[in-house]
Parts: C-alpha cells; sequence; structure tokens
C-alpha cells in the first residue's frame, strides 16, 4: 500500500525532451500468431499477453518517447493492483508506459512511447490518476484549488521542487486553518484538597491505585507539568454540579485508577494516551471531559456545521456499546449518533446532516460518509480513537490517518489502548501534540489480576465433549464467553449445544449486523447464558456479569489471550478463564508461562515442556539453516534452507 495521506500534494509530471520516431503497439491475447514476429504460447497460462509489433520495427525502447518523472511515492497508484491500473491506461491512451527502477531526488523515471497525441493523452490520464482524492472539507478544498493554481504556473519542464511545494501546501493549509474560530481546551480548576496534596502523597497515591504511571510521551523542555490526580469525584467536578449528579444517578462509588489521572488531564486541555486493561472505565475518562468540551465551546452548537466531538472505534460492537454509555449521561441537550458499516445508512445520513453534537464511529463508515460529503468533520475539536492498537490489527491505519488529516491541527486528541506496540506510538506522534501517557499496571503485557486463570492440557478431539460438560454444568446465575478461532467453528458449537438443548448465542462478522445485536442483547439481559464468538468480540465488548471465559481454541498470539481474559473479571468483579492447550498450539507456550508467573497463576509442568521442546526445536532449526547456508546449498522449503 502506498502512502496517500499527503493527499492535498497534488503532484503533475516534469519533462524531458522526447525522440521523434513512432511505434504503435497492440496487446494480444497469447494464443494469437503475430505476423512477422511470431511467439510461442506454449506454457502461458491462460489469459497471458504478449506484444505485437509491427514487421521490420525496432524494439519499443529505441523509439518515439518521452521521459516524465512522478514521486515515488505514488507509482503504485499508476500501476494498481496486479498492473492493471497501468494497463488501463495503456488501452485508453494507445501509448506505452514503462515505468522504470531509476530514481532521482525520490521521483522514478517513467517513459511514455507513442506519437505526439498518443503521448499527450497517456500524461493527461496519469495526472488525473495521480491527482484523485476523497472530498473533504471547504477549507481542505480550498488549499487544493491555491495549489493547482500554484503548480499550472510552473513550467512543463526541468524538475519539480517537490520541498518547496509541501511547505506552500503547509502554509496555505495553516491560513485556511487560521480563519476558524479558536478552540477553548482549558475547563480545570483545581480542587483545594487536590492542591494541598504533597509530590510524596501523589506518588503514594498513584502507586496504590494499581500502580499508575504518568508522563510525557515525548518530553520537550517546554513541556508543561503533569496535573495532580484526583481523589473524588467532586475534586474533578466540583464547578460541574449537573455532571456530578448524573455520575451520583449511576451509583458509582469513586473513580477508578486511569479516570483519576485522566479528568484533570482532559479538563485541563492536554492531549492524553490512556494505556490501561479492558474494563478499568476508560470510556467515562474520555467522555464526561467530552460533555464539558461541547458546552464549553464559544459558537452555538446549532452554528458549528458538524459534530464537536469524534470518537472512532474498531468493531461495531464497540462502537454502539460507547454509544449506549453516552446516552447514559444527560448534559445540556448534547446528542449522539452511531455510524457503521451494516447499519440502516440513510437513517445515520439523516441525523448526521439534522446536525449532532458526538458522532461514534467506525474508521470505513466514518470514511463513507466524509466522502460523499454527508459529514463535516471541519468543526471537530476533541478526537478519541479508542482502542487503538485493535485499529491497527484490523488494518484500519490509513482510514485513521485520512480523518486525522482532515481535522483543524489545534484540535484535542485522545487515544486508548490496551497496548503500546511501535504502530500506536507512531500514531501517537503524527497526531499528538506533547500528549501525557497514563499506563494503570505496567507496559509489559499482563492479564488482569481479578480472574482466575486456568490451562487444561487436551487433546484435539476432547474439547468438544469438555465444552458440552461445562455448558450442562453452568450455574444459574454463571455467563459464559466460548472464543473459537474460526466462524465456521463458532457456528458449528453453536448448532451442537442448540441441539443438546442448551441455549446460546453466536456473534462473528459474516453474522448480520441485527443478528449481531441481537446476541449481544441475549446475553446481556440474560435470555442466554453462553455466547459463541470469534476475536470480534475480545475487545470493547463490555457485558459486566460474564464469570466465565473459555479459549475452545487457544489464540493466534498472546494479546488476543489477555484481552479474550479481559472479558470477565470487569468493574472489580472476579471471573474465571478456561482455555484448552493442545500440542499445535506449542508456540505460545513460553508467552502464556510468563502471562501466568506475573498474575501468579498455576502453570501446569506440561506447559514448562512444551516450551522447552518448542525452544530446542527452534535452535535446531537454526543450527541445520546455517550449516546448510555455510555449505552454500540446501533444498529451500518454507522460507528455510533444509
Amino acid at each position: 500500500m502506498y502512502d496517500t495521506s499527503w493527499d492535498d500534494d497534488r503532484p503533475t509530471l516534469s519533462a524531458e525532451p522526447r525522440n521523434e520516431t513512432y511505434l504503435s503497439q497492440t496487446y494480444r491475447n497469447s494464443n494469437f500468431s503475430n505476423r512477422g514476429n511470431q511467439r510461442s504460447s506454449r506454457g502461458r497460462g491462460r489469459g497471458s499477453r504478449v506484444i505485437n509489433r509491427e514487421p521490420n520495427q525496432n524494439n519499443w525502447r529505441d523509439e518515439n518517447h518521452e521521459i516524465i518523472r512522478v514521486p515515488s511515492k505514488l507509482v503504485g497508484k499508476i500501476i494498481g493492483r496486479g498492473g492493471s491500473q497501468i494497463e488501463e491506461l495503456q488501452t485508453r491512451s494507445s501509448a506505452k508506459i514503462q515505468v522504470t527502477k531509476e530514481t532521482v531526488d525520490d521521483e522514478t523515471i517513467v517513459k511514455i512511447f507513442g506519437n505526439d497525441s498518443q503521448i499527450l493523452r497517456a500524461k493527461e490520464l496519469i495526472n488525473e490518476v495521480i491527482k484523485e482524492e476523497p472530498r473533504r472539507s471547504e477549507s481542505v478544498k480550498t488549499v487544493t484549488q491555491a495549489i493547482n493554481t500554484t503548480i499550472d504556473s510552473k513550467p512543463s519542464t526541468g524538475p519539480f521542487n517537490w520541498f518547496k511545494f509541501v511547505k506552500e501546501c503547509d502554509a496555505l493549509q495553516d491560513e485556511e486553518w487560521s480563519k476558524v474560530p479558536p478552540i477553548i481546551k482549558n475547563f480545570y480548576e483545581e480542587h483545594p484538597e487536590v492542591t494541598a496534596m504533597t509530590d510524596e502523597d501523589v506518588s503514594e497515591f498513584l502507586k496504590n491505585s494499581n500502580n499508575i504511571v504518568v508522563d510525557r510521551t515525548f518530553k520537550t523542555e517546554n513541556s508543561k507539568k503533569i496535573p495532580k490526580p484526583v481523589i473524588t469525584f467532586e475534586h474533578a467536578f466540583h464547578n460541574y454540579p449537573e455532571v456530578l449528579e448524573e455520575i451520583r444517578k449511576a451509583g458509582f462509588e469513586k473513580p477508578s485508577p486511569i479516570q483519576s489521572q485522566a479528568w484533570p488531564v482532559l479538563l485541563s486541555g492536554e492531549d492524553l494516551i490512556g494505556i490501561a486493561q479492558t474494563g478499568t472505565g476508560k470510556t467515562l475518562a474520555f467522555l464526561l471531559p467530552a460533555l464539558i468540551h461541547i458546552d464549553g465551546q464559544t459558537i452555538p452548537r446549532t452554528e458549528r456545521g458538524g459534530p464537536a466531538v469524534l470518537i472512532m472505534a474498531p468493531t461495531r460492537e464497540l462502537a454502539l456499546q460507547i454509544d449506549k454509555e453516552v446516552k447514559k449521561y444527560y448534559y445540556r441537550g448534547i446528542t449522539s449518533v452511531c455510524v457503521y458499516g451494516g447499519g440502516d445508512r440513510k437513517q445515520q445520513v439523516r441525523v448526521v446532516t439534522e446536525g449532532v453534537d458526538i458522532v461514534i464511529a467506525t474508521p470505513g463508515r466514518m470514511n463513507d460518509l466524509c466522502e460523499a460529503g454527508h459529514l463535516n468533520v471541519k468543526s471537530v475539536t476533541y478526537v478519541v480513537l479508542d482502542e487503538a492498537d485493535r485499529m491497527l490489527d484490523m488494518g484500519f491505519e490509513p482510514q485513521i490517518r485520512k480523518v486525522m488529516y482532515s481535522l483543524r491541527p489545534t484540535r484535542q486528541s485522545v487515544m486508548t489502548s490496551a497496548t503500546w506496540p511501535p504502530g500506536v506510538r507512531r500514531l501517537a506522534q503524527s497526531y499528538m501534540h506533547d500528549p501525557i501517557q497514563i499506563y494503570v499496571g505496567s507496559l509489559d503485557l499482563a492479564a488482569t489480576h481479578t480472574v482466575t486463570q486456568v490451562i487444561r492440557m487436551i487433546d484435539e478431539k476432547d474439547k468438544e465433549t469438555e465444552l458440552m460438560e461445562f455448558a450442562r454444568n453452568l450455574g444459574p446465575d454463571e455467563k459464559l464467553i466460548v472464543f473459537c478461532g474460526t466462524k465456521a467453528q463458532a457456528d458449528y458449537l453453536s448448532v451442537e449445544l442448540s441441539m443438546n438443548r442448551i441455549p446460546c448465542a453466536a456473534l462473528h462478522g459474516n453474522r448480520d449486523q441485527c443478528d449481531r445485536e441481537r446476541a449481544v442483547a441475549d446475553i446481556g439481559d440474560g435470555t442466554v447464558k453462553i455466547l459463541i464468538a470469534t476475536d470480534l468480540a475480545s475487545r470493547g465488548l463490555d457485558i459486566d456479569d460474564i464469570t466465565h471465559v473459555l479459549n475452545y481454541d487457544f489464540p493466534k498470539n498472546i494479546e488476543e489471550y489477555v484481552h479474550r481474559v479481559g472479558r470477565t473479571g470487569r468493574a472489580g468483579k472476579t471471573g474465571e478463564s478456561i482455555s484448552y492447550f493442545t500440542r499445535k498450539d506449542w508456540g505460545q507456550a513460553a508467552e502464556l508461562i510468563k502471562i501466568l508467573e506475573e498474575a501468579d497463576q498455576f502453570v501446569p509442568e506440561e506447559l514448562y515442556d512444551m516450551a522447552n521442546r518448542f525452544e530446542a526445536m527452534k535452535e535446531k532449526r537454526e543450527k541445520e539453516g546455517q550449516f546448510m547456508n555455510n555449505r552454500g546449498g540446501g533444498r529451500k522449503f518454507g522460507g528455510r534452507r533444509w
């Protein structure tokens, strides 16, 4: 995939003098014999193509052509998937287009062969391809028009100064954003009791609150002092009695560890990265400051032209769950809408068009509405990337970057994550301003300590029998989520349980949206006590009274194991996780042992044996690979020489 995050930088092509001779070319199917230059099609697959050249013509590389330069990062747009785009360009222009391997100053040399009209047509088509861009806010469109004027005034020959061009683009964009009203971010007044806390008091509180660690992610000399944590709800919202009343109605007793530190940070207008295990109150940590932020802006809500808060989530279930959480708290008539693929698009468009304060969206549907012009993100001043690590795992980084690039640079940004992988760090560096990072517990991968983790060493053929026995003995007040590795396995187990008169629901990506919502509702209200699911349900799904999680198929990576375990033992309650571990899972044994030992859980002796055998196998294969490489031979199999 090629980086198109700088879509406003609309390039043109620089050209060099061309020769005078001409060669026409066409593509023919491989089973067509060319006069004067026949090629055998033996050994070619169906649909393969060869070039048909006129008799007595020299090679086309020596004939009439023109050389242009294209930014290397945009070459992929010209080629297309499997060469489909460049083939279409050649068909439409009747010219031959050759993308060379030669580069000059981050630009790739492209040669176009044909007569004058064909070359001109090919250049026009290439320009159209690399200038294509999604629809965006009016301010950015204005910048694009100004850039086009700048480009059109440039001479068509000679190298193009891309560094100057990008600088001009940034300046024009800054000028456009400077015309919008400023954002008010700071709504925090420190409570006298918080002010009276000494550094020792703060350190002691953070240590006792599940070992909270707070610091600037990318420290600079100009970084401001980090606000002290709050101990009670009154410390954070003493100036906002309506918020305190909504918290009282919800029945909370005291802030969770991440809320204690996140609220003063966000109310102060700082960017925040919150890293904590699932079920620790991250949603409420960014939601209540968002409500105050919306109401505190200078422009009336009816005149903003779009939402003030944007929350992006990786799955429909998590987006709907956040929307449900938002609707629990009434604050000065603030409204929200959840937009996601599979939902009623017309209804979503209608609500967004009529006006709404908070948009909760999955990245795909978010981009869909932006490109169609239904959603104006120019008005967004507070943006949240919830479960950012999961969104990157699911391949949503391009969609996230498109949206973030369209937002005003001075926005307040929040990112939540259960882990801190390089991709999340890279995203934070790109779109956050001197963020404060709060993590609860440890940055090392760890499962929640309120869950008892049980590892069952078992043969593959015995798993179904064990599951049926466990399901039959489930208590009247117990609920179970069974995680499977595939959608087919989830469907199979749900059918088998139903055939055994054990009510259950199934949740995976191939089910219709209404069925997915019904499955979550049924397990939530107790209609069924068993949910069979894929990893779609491993992150963000918040059902407080899940007592057991059963890993029928052990996950492919240890991060997913941690998130699955986190579906139980939420909101301070205890839970139990049972994992069926077979011989084929031995590659995960070493990492699983670390998770179990960190949480003071029992580790089966056979699990240690599996880890040792797997490590010995790896060392043996590495030595064999080195031996064969040193001999300079060996048959390559599966990426390794044997």
